[in-house]
This record gives C-alpha cells, sequence and structure tokens, in this order.
C-alpha cells in the first residue's frame, strides 16, 4: 500500500511539474541565497533569457539594479522577520527583457518552506497584450460617447448650414455684380466646406458597420481611375496600374474601400506636380492582396510621417485632416486589414494596403 502511494506521489509530482513547465504564467523559484532555482519556458519567453542564462545566478541577472537591491532586502528581511509586505498578493509593475524593453507585468510571491529551508516563488504575468486590450476599450468608450455628441452637434449645425448654403447659391444667379458675387461665391464654397466636415466628423465618430462581399479590386481601381482621368490629363498626370493575371477579390465593404482608394488616389495627385506620374500596383500574396499607390511628389517629410493618419493632421490648406485617418480605420475594420506608408524627401510616397483574399468556400 505505501509502495502503491509512493508511485502515486511521484507521478503527481510529474505531472505537477509538466503543468508548470508548460503553463502560461512565468515561474521563477530562488532559494534563500537569491539564486534562481527554477526558470519555466514561459518564464524563458516572458523575459527573453533561456535557462542557462539564469538558473544558478543571483536573481538580479534579469532584474534591474534598482530592483535586483529591493528585491534581495525584502528577502533577507523575511528570512529574519517572516513577514514580507507582497508575499500572497499580486503587484502590478514594469519589468524589463533582455533586450532592455520594458513590459507592464503582474507577479504574486509565495513561500516554502522545505527541509527548513525556504524558497521564494514569481508567478509572472505579462501584461502587455491585456493593457492594449483595456486602452482599446477605454478608447472605444470615449468614442462612443463622444460620437453621440458629435451626432447631436452635427444634427443642430446641419440644417441651418443647408439653408444658408441653399439661399447663397440662389443669390449667385440672379446678382449681376461681381463684388457681391465673388462674396457670395466665398460663403458658398465655406459652406460646402462645413458641410464636408460635418460629414467627415460623422464617419469618424459613427463609424457605420462593415457589409463585407467579394469584391473585384482590379474592377474598383479601374472605375475609379476613369472617375479622375479627366483631371489627370488636365494636369499631365500620367497613372499606371498594374495587375497580376490572376483573380484579384477581396473580402470586403465595396463602398468602404471605395471611399479608401479615392481618398489616396486623390492625395497622390494633390502631391503629384504636373508632368508628374502615379502608380498603382496589385500583387497577391498568400492570405492577402497588396494595393500600393505611389506617387513622384516631394514626399512626406520626417516630422510629419508619424502623424500622418492622426485626426485633425493636415499639410493642405483645406481640408479636415481626417480622410487618411478614417481610411486607416476602414482598412483595419477588414480581418487583417493594414494600412502603411513610406516616403522619401523629394522621392515620393508610397501608400500600400493589405486585404484578406476573399474565400470563395467549396463548390464555388
Amino acid at each position: 500500500m505505501n509502495k502503491n502511494e509512493g508511485r502515486h506521489t511521484a507521478e503527481e509530482l510529474l505531472i505537477l511539474k509538466e503543468a508548470v513547465e508548460n503553463t502560461n504564467e512565468g515561474f521563477v523559484t530562488i532559494n534563500e541565497d537569491h539564486r534562481v532555482i527554477f526558470f519555466n519556458q514561459a518564464a524563458e519567453k516572458i523575459f527573453g533569457y533561456s535557462r542557462q542564462e539564469v538558473l544558478g545566478h543571483d536573481l538580479s541577472v534579469i532584474m534591474v539594479p534598482t530592483c535586483a537591491k529591493d528585491h534581495k532586502g525584502a528577502v533577507e528581511r523575511y528570512l529574519k522577520t517572516g513577514k514580507g509586505a507582497r508575499i500572497g498578493h499580486e503587484t502590478e509593475l514594469l519589468a524589463t527583457r533582455k533586450n532592455g524593453q520594458q513590459f507592464p507585468a503582474a507577479i504574486s510571491f509565495s513561500v516554502t518552506r522545505i527541509g527548513g529551508k525556504h524558497f521564494f516563488t514569481g508567478l509572472v504575468r505579462d501584461l502587455t497584450e491585456t493593457k492594449v486590450l483595456q486602452t482599446k476599450i477605454l478608447q472605444s468608450e470615449r468614442l462612443a460617447a463622444l460620437g453621440q455628441l458629435v451626432a447631436e452637434i452635427t444634427h443642430e449645425i446641419k440644417n441651418p448650414l443647408m439653408t444658408i448654403g441653399g439661399f447663397a447659391r440662389q443669390l449667385t444667379k440672379s446678382l449681376n455684380n461681381q463684388k457681391d458675387l465673388e462674396k457670395l461665391n466665398i460663403i458658398v464654397a465655406e459652406v460646402k466646406r462645413l458641410e464636408d466636415l460635418l460629414s467627415d466628423l460623422r464617419e469618424y465618430y459613427l463609424p457605420r458597420r462593415l457589409e463585407p462581399g467579394p469584391v473585384d479590386i482590379r474592377s474598383l481601381l479601374q472605375e475609379i481611375h476613369s472617375m479622375v482621368k479627366a483631371d489627370c490629363e488636365k494636369r499631365n498626370i500620367s497613372v499606371t496600374m498594374d495587375f497580376e493575371d490572376r483573380s484579384h477579390l477581396v473580402e470586403g465593404d465595396e463602398a468602404r474601400l471605395k471611399q479608401v482608394f479615392i481618398n489616396l488616389i486623390k492625395n497622390a495627385m494633390e502631391a503629384t506636380k504636373s508632368d508628374g506620374h502615379i502608380h498603382i500596383k496589385v500583387k497577391v500574396l498568400k492570405e492577402h492582396v497588396q494595393i500600393q499607390v505611389t506617387d513622384d511628389g516631394p514626399g512626406i517629410s520626417k516630422a510629419h510621417r508619424d502623424k500622418i493618419f492622426s485626426p485633425f493632421f493636415t499639410t493642405k490648406t483645406h481640408g479636415s485632416g481626417l480622410g487618411l485617418c478614417i481610411s486607416k480605420r476602414i482598412v483595419e475594420d477588414h480581418r487583417g486589414g493594414s494600412i502603411t506608408v513610406t516616403s522619401k524627401e523629394g522621392k515620393g510616397t508610397t501608400f500600400e494596403v493589405l486585404l484578406p483574399i476573399y474565400d470563395q468556400g467549396d463548390g464555388t
């Protein structure tokens, strides 16, 4: 009986060891001399150190000097007094990986006494993804509240604005005085600008749900090209399109994607000088379709590059500064969608969009 129980206990210990070894939480155990005696796979992944670099070494090998000193002092105090402020509690703090990157972590401490000696274990959870998710949820809540406010404000402004614009346009047809006509045309143009701003604000703060389906990117871009062709010819801007000889179906909301590419192509036209060139290239990757819109304009300065997708940021004389921000949101709302920009001053700019390939399923 005792023999069987001993064998059973050994099996339980093996199961426990394997469970601790393969959990997602990092387990780090030290002895009374502050030396690491256990460092599981998750701890290797979280901190970026291999087991060989840590086992048998002082815990300070994975800690910044100030934290290592404080931790060592806490262990010494516990050994003298049997009391520890953080024992049995979870604490959030900034930890440091081998490459020097700091990350938010939750650490809980426990003490085990075996054979008259103390062993201290830290259970570590990397909170990086949790914090990102919390930030996104908070941003969503703020946007929802702001969206409601924007909806109410735009409703109150839109009607009188439409009335002003309507009367102003009527008056332009009956006025003969050139100076007064110029003033009215300014009013009409400014009303139109405000109407566009209200529309962009609603789009940004109250985005519509996607209605995904198969979208032929080749046809969509050719349609947009035909829309802007006359303007390009007027400014002597050449447009070339490069498609692979295969299907270009993506999974997306056609109307929203059309909005994105109209914005990108018009931005390219505005950046391109007379006699300039715009190149549109579509390439099918493993799981995505890659669309690049490249111009040979002056490029985007380094100071502006990081702000290019920020709301209300614009380098244009006119514009709400919401076009690219809205485009980014639309693209990223698509499964696996992304939009990036690369630019060299004096050389031009490329916007690259990745969209998921449409899965036609079995029998289609």
